[in-house]
């Protein structure tokens, strides 16, 4: 069995050269001779580097990444192949990369601006690298039940595998690794700040504003901190009250009495998978908050438009009521939030959002966010999919494939039909990704999904009149409304690409179902989803049905030029086509329903 290092180095490999694949170098497919006979793999020319690299591959996928075994290298020159160490082969891909995109270039930016931003992809590549060496030496065997929220979101030990850095953490040292890692499941007290009422912002969707669910959440410890009546409460995750201590603007608000640091008080939390959600088993509230962390691509900050959104958002769905007609579906709302003014600043660093927390006591049994369910497993061990199936398979006796398809078609029914059917009846889509996506699955089959993100939704401008008479106020937040034309392509990218994509390529890995026959049943559901809707969700269905190429994000080119994307003008940057795996032939197998409806 593979060392922790050692399985660190092949993650790491792998997560960068699937990226690599899709957005650098598609690669030539090959057979390698080996010893022990010939092996498939893919091939990389490296012509500004005068060599060449082949990976084994180990697994294939029609529609998620490639698994990679052993590794060679040879120059142009030669004749043998020799072997290489996976960050070896890594740097090499990264260093070609950069070569290609100089050519043409002027020689102060080659020299310059694009070898900083190699320099700095490398060290993300290896802190990345090293968080997953140690999580792996801490990591434990996921539950051999239907597990815990929290357990499965700080499971997530290799992170997402369309990330060329899906581990890397730049802003939290070795020794707060240990207390604010999910991966590592530290504990810790909120810190609480004391600011004056006429400083505050706050909003919420609830019968209560933010400061009174703060307060109320604390207790009798609120009795204890000595609050004015002037005064009101702002909690803030340690990590952000020490950055925000050092801020010469708070220090000046402290000095003229404006603001009071009180320190940490309160009920122990723990970190979920974003690191910066915080999560604890007694309270009723999720607390999310900005943190001095840059986090895979980006510094992560609460934008003054994201938290209007949250409550605009809560109150939207509670004024349309989908959530009463689609009952195995739920948005985790964030209805509330809570942050300092400040004069000259959009945002202060205090911005605080709220978010429900359904997963208390027995609510949270057997709740899974999707990232943790399709995640590789630890080495020697299942993925927590493939043991979920093989238990309900020798259960019912109906062997592994039939229990495999039996069980994605009761997930594509509670995960994916209830987004296109809120997307065709409102013009609301949802950045459904893989992280933001959670499973019920107390009885083995999925009998529930939830979607949470504030960050995440996208409004139809052709449905702008009928929802802005429900919430008038969605009309003044930044970015809420997009064409359709663009929300089809970013709803397939984070529903279809990086979620069901996921879900049929660890089923394929773990040998429990053909991909082929998964993706033939999604493009029978999608058929359905056509044939029985009449708006935005038929044609986003046909768009993914019908188009050969489907879009996808580009992490890799977004890390080669070091763009935080948070804080990118342009999304399009972001997002490029590849090609659409529901176009293979085996897919296109599944039998289309024509039925002309009127839009």
């Amino acid at each position: 069995m593979q060392s922790s290092r050692q399985a660190a180095e092949t993650a790491t490999f792998q997560s960068f050269a699937n990226c690599y694949l899709r957005e650098v170098d598609a690669g030539t497919p090959v057979t390698h001779r080996t010893p022990g006979g010939p092996v498939n793999g893919i091939e990389w020319a490296l012509p500004r580097q005068q060599s060449m690299l082949r990976a084994e591959i180990t697994s294939t996928s029609l529609c998620g990444p490639q698994h990679f075994g052993r590794l060679w290298i040879k120059a142009t020159s030669d004749t043998a192949w020799r072997p290489s160490e996976p960050l070896s082969a890594l740097h090499l891909l990264i260093h070609e990369a950069y070569r290609q995109i100089e050519e043409g270039r002027p020689e102060t930016s080659r020299t310059e601006t694009l070898r900083s931003f190699e320099l700095e992809l490398l060290v993300r590549v290896l802190d990345s690298y090293q968080q997953m060496a140690l999580y792996l030496d801490k990591a434990t065997p996921a539950p051999r039940g239907e597990g815990h929220f929290i357990e499965a979101e700080q499971s997530l030990v290799f992170g997402h595998w369309q990330h060329p850095t899906p581990k890397s953490r730049q802003g939290m040292t070795f020794w707060q690794q240990e207390r604010y890692a999910p991966e590592l499941r530290g504990q810790f007290q909120l810190h609480y700040f004391a600011a004056k009422h006429a400083d505050i912002r706050e909003a919420s969707a609830r019968g209560l504003q933010a400061s009174e669910i703060i307060r109320s959440g604390l207790g009798a410890c609120a009795d204890q901190l000595d609050i004015a009546s002037d005064e009101c409460l702002i909690p803030m995750h340690p990590l952000q009250a020490e950055a925000l201590l050092f801020d010469p603007d708070v220090q000046a608000m402290q000095r003229d009495g404006q603001l009071r640091h009180l320190g940490p008080a309160g009920s122990l939390f723990t970190a979920t998978s974003s690191v910066r959600t915080v999560y604890s088993a007694d309270s009723e509230w999720m607390l999310k908050f900005s943190l001095p962390v840059r986090i895979t691509n980006s510094v992560r900050i609460n934008r003054r438009p994201e938290l209007e959104a949250g409550v605009a958002m809560a109150k939207l769905m509670q004024g349309i009521g989908f959530a009463a007609r689609f009952t195995n579906f739920r948005i985790i709302e964030d209805p509330a939030y809570i942050t300092l003014d400040m004069p000259g600043r959009e945002e202060s660093g205090f911005e605080v959002i709220l978010r429900e927390n359904p997963f208390r006591g027995d609510g949270a049994r057997g709740i899974v966010t999707l990232a943790a369910l399709t995640a590789d497993p630890l080495p020697g061990d299942l993925s927590r999919l493939e043991r979920i199936i093989r238990k309900l398979a020798a259960k019912s006796g109906d062997g592994i494939s039939n229990t495999a398809l039996a069980w994605f078609r009761h997930y594509l029914a509670c995960a994916v039909e209830p987004l296109i059917r809120l997307y065709d009846e409102h013009g609301v889509a949802l950045e459904a990704h893989q992280q933001n996506s959670l499973l019920n699955i107390r009885a083995g089959y999925p009998t529930a999904s939830y979607y949470r993100d504030n960050q995440g939704f996208y409004l139809s401008e052709n449905h702008r009149g009928r929802l802005a008479a429900y919430v008038p106020e969605t009309e003044t937040i930044a970015s809420l409304y997009f064409s359709d034309a663009e929300i089809r392509d970013r709803f397939a990218y984070y529903l279809i690409v990086n979620q069901v994509f996921s879900v049929i390529s660890r089923i394929g890995h773990d040998g429990l179902c053909d991909e082929g026959i998964l993706l033939v049943t999604l493009r029978a559901h999608l058929e359905d989803c056509a044939a029985t809707m009449s708006g935005a969700g038929r044609d986003f269905a046909r768009h993914v049905l019908d188009l050969p190429t489907i879009t996808s994000k580009a992490n890799l080119t977004t890390r080669l030029f070091d763009v935080d994307e948070l804080q990118s003008s342009s999304g399009h940057g972001l997002y490029r086509s590849v090609p659409n795996p529901l176009r293979v032939p085996i897919a296109l197998a599944a039998p289309r329903a024509d039925h002309a409806i009127a839009s």
